[in-house]
């Protein structure tokens, strides 16, 4: 077990024999321990140090351990907290459960007692870190569920995230804004080995100028004003994980060279620091602009370029693919957070969805759709229902069709053949075909009914490896 996943132990007491045993019986337990000879201490160590665990005297000094106690749950809200007392202070030990302590033990303890103890609060914090990391595994894959489509580019970038999910190789994702870059670094980060390991998330075009180097690398107390205390960087808190480093094309030339050589090195050194400090991080950046034009005009370093372009993912803009527009329509209607599965879209507003070029890409497609269902009737989206930028798209009436639009029975054979042509991939395999298609069940056995696709012949066709 690394030091990652190793519970962190302080002991909080003024005897040193108090804090020896407790170390040696912390130490039993597989703990990275660490002591405190008063509550003072203890809280200035808290600066640089965040233990899961901590069991405290309730008398030490000035600050007694009901008020140390406060002041870890407020700095701390995570970190489970015991009290040590002694059999005259029982009323105070249990005042303090109220206020947050995990639980009390009374001086002279039994060993047996204060392991049994420890290792109940460890299993808690576990608990709540594997609850914190389900959460967002779950909010990950139903943002994962986003990368819709069975048109052949965008099946080459997840079979792209299949070879890459386990790697640690830098890996470049280029492609316009809006096109989905993080949810692929998402992909490639929790449908492999890194996903119980952190994932870091960094916007370089939002970070101010004057404090990226501090909110990347991290800074010491008193670095520069405002600094009044010691903070971790970005890389730090990404350690043994994955940091994502979108939009790296807005990144200061400054900035550009310390990045370099944070990714050769492997080593980050915080603002105001002599020190540096390990990382061990699997880097994913992305950008929206053509980093190799910049390195030829000066505006990229060109040996950072090749250092993070070892493997590139190429993003399809929407206008690229627009034989997923119907797939990504009807996924974003069903999801549970639209409220309104069933609605159907009339053959003029799909008209006109499928003409438009989409600059803002799939989160323009999105937004586009939550519009319209929150404006439409609940039961179709129509032309009325899309932004004067799309109804500029539709058809005026009475007017001749034009050659390179979409009728009704274009959008119905593309649908139509969209969904066969996902059975044909899965072997009819329904559970498969949902997933691509990013559609509800109810909604796929409305479509199957409605163009009476043939799934068994298709099942049939892959049991006889036709």
């Amino acid at each position: 077990m690394t030091d990652d996943y190793r519970i962190r132990f302080l002991i909080v007491d003024d005897q040193q024999s108090i804090r020896k045993l407790c170390i040696a019986i912390g130490n039993t337990l597989g703990f990275i321990c660490s002591e405190a000879e008063s509550a003072e201490a203890a809280l200035a160590a808290l600066e640089t140090q965040s233990p899961d665990i901590i069991l405290a005297d309730l008398r030490m000094g000035e600050l007694s351990g009901i008020d140390f106690l406060a002041s870890v749950k407020k700095l701390l809200p995570r970190t489970e907290v015991a009290i040590m007392t002694g059999y005259g202070s029982i009323e105070t030990a249990v005042q303090s459960m109220k206020l947050g302590a995990y639980d009390y033990i009374t001086k002279p303890f039994r060993v047996e007692e204060l392991k049994i103890i420890l290792q109940r609060m460890a299993e808690k914090v576990r608990l709540v870190a594997e609850n914190h990391f389900l959460r967002e595994r779950v909010n990950t894959e139903m943002e994962l569920h986003g990368i819709v489509g069975s048109s052949a580019k965008i099946q080459d970038v997840l079979r792209m995230v299949g070879r890459l999910k386990d790697t640690r190789t830098p890996v470049l994702i280029c492609g316009e804004s809006g096109t989905g870059k993080e949810l692929v670094a998402r992909a490639m980060h929790f449908r492999g080995g890194f996903a119980k390991r952190p994932f870091v998330a960094v916007d370089c075009g939002s970070l101010v100028p004057t404090l990226i180097e501090s909110e990347l690398f991290g800074h010491e107390k008193g670095a520069f004003t405002g600094a009044i205390k010691p903070k971790e960087g970005l890389f730090q808190a990404a350690n043994g994980g994955t940091i994502f480093l979108d939009e790296i094309g807005e990144l200061p030339l400054d900035l550009q060279a310390k990045l370099l050589r944070v990714l050769q090195d492997k080593q980050v050194r915080p603002v105001g620091s002599n020190q540096s400090v390990k990382v061990d991080v699997r880097v994913i950046a992305a950008t929206n602009r053509d980093l190799e034009a910049g390195y030829k005009t000066g505006t990229f370093r060109k040996d950072l370029y090749f250092r993070l372009n070892v493997v590139t993912v190429y993003l399809p803009s929407l206008r690229e693919r627009k034989s997923d527009i119907p797939s990504l329509i009807q996924h974003f209607i069903d999801r549970p957070s639209a409220g309104r599965e069933g609605v159907e879209v009339t053959s003029q507003a799909m008209k006109s969805l499928m003409q438009y070029d989409w600059p803002g890409n799939v989160r323009e497609l999105e937004n586009c759709i939550e519009r319209a269902v929150a404006l439409g009737n609940g039961e179709v989206i129509d032309v009325d229902d899309l932004p004067p930028s799309l109804q500029a798209m539709a058809p005026k009436k009475n007017a001749p069709a034009v050659s390179e639009g979409y009728d009704s029975t274009d959008l119905e054979d593309i649908e139509r053949t969209t969904i066969q042509r996902v059975f044909d991939q899965v072997g009819g395999d329904k559970g498969l075909a949902l997933k691509m298609l990013g559609i509800s069940r109810a909604t796929l056995y409305r479509k199957i009914k409605r163009y009476n696709i043939d799934i068994s012949r298709t099942a049939r066709a892959a049991a006889s490896g036709e």
